[in-house]
């Protein structure tokens, strides 16, 4: 009885494991989404499956980068990852923060509105209270303003620090911040605490999870730096206050 039920669980595994990876796939990829959900214009948790899909093969243009900011062929990203991926949305991000820094891939989902404006998507990945946070960050072509935003965690406090999945008064702050002063010079986005001071490039904290503040503030000013060799390509002069 044993052999037999070990048999049919067996088989039952191998069959579902085609759908657990196209869900999974989709669940990743309504995470980049949420990022452009304003022009999107509707709640991304809504869509269907194909819905997701459609939307990747018709608005997301896919590109995959090196630490050097260089843009990798699909031969190079397969080289890179085993042979396990060869597209920006195949890569298993969670392997590649365990990498050395030198070697690691950046994806890069390039996002064309209704109103024909281009949202660059970067992914960003730190430590919360508990254990990894990450994030994906949406930019105007301008590669310096946020358009958008969408945060996750693995095991955040609810109530605290899971805020910054689930207080979306929260985290839309980040809207309309700069990573880059007037200068040109890099300053990412800091979460406070204590009050903002300098609304350009400031958020205040979630009361009551520092730690998870600290980590969204460490996870952004380390995450979005390792792509400034590939914006300082591609950004537009700074002209802002």
């Amino acid at each position: 009885m044993t052999v037999i039920v070990a048999f049919v669980l067996a088989l039952m595994v191998s069959g579902l494991k085609g759908i657990h990876s196209e869900n999974e796939a989709v669940y990743n990829k309504k995470g980049i989404l949420s990022a452009v959900s304003g022009q999107l214009g509707k709640d991304v948790l809504t869509l269907s499956n194909q819905e997701v899909q459609d939307i990747f093969s018709k608005q997301i243009e896919q590109k995959v980068i090196n630490m050097k900011g260089e843009e990798l062929t699909p031969d190079q990203i397969k080289a890179a990852t085993g042979g396990t991926a060869t597209m920006a949305d195949q890569i298993d991000l969670g392997k590649e923060a365990k990498k050395p820094e030198a070697d690691r891939l950046l994806p890069i989902f390039t996002f064309k509105g209704t109103d024909n404006k281009t949202y660059n998507i970067l992914y960003v990945r730190g430590k919360g209270l508990w254990d990894e946070i990450w994030g994906y960050i949406a930019f105007e072509d301008d590669w310096n303003t946020i358009s958008g935003e969408a945060f996750d965690h693995k095991g955040e406090t609810p109530g605290l620090g899971a805020e910054i999945k689930d207080n979306k008064s929260w985290y839309s702050m980040f809207t309309g911040k700069k990573i880059y002063n007037t200068k040109g010079e890099f300053t990412s986005v800091s979460v406070v605490k204590g009050g903002v001071k300098d609304p350009t490039n400031q958020v205040d904290a979630i009361s009551g999870a520092t730690i998870t503040g600290n980590g969204v503030h460490e996870m952004l000013r380390r995450g979005l730096k390792y792509y400034e060799p590939y914006i300082l390509k591609n950004k537009k002069p700074t002209t802002q206050n």
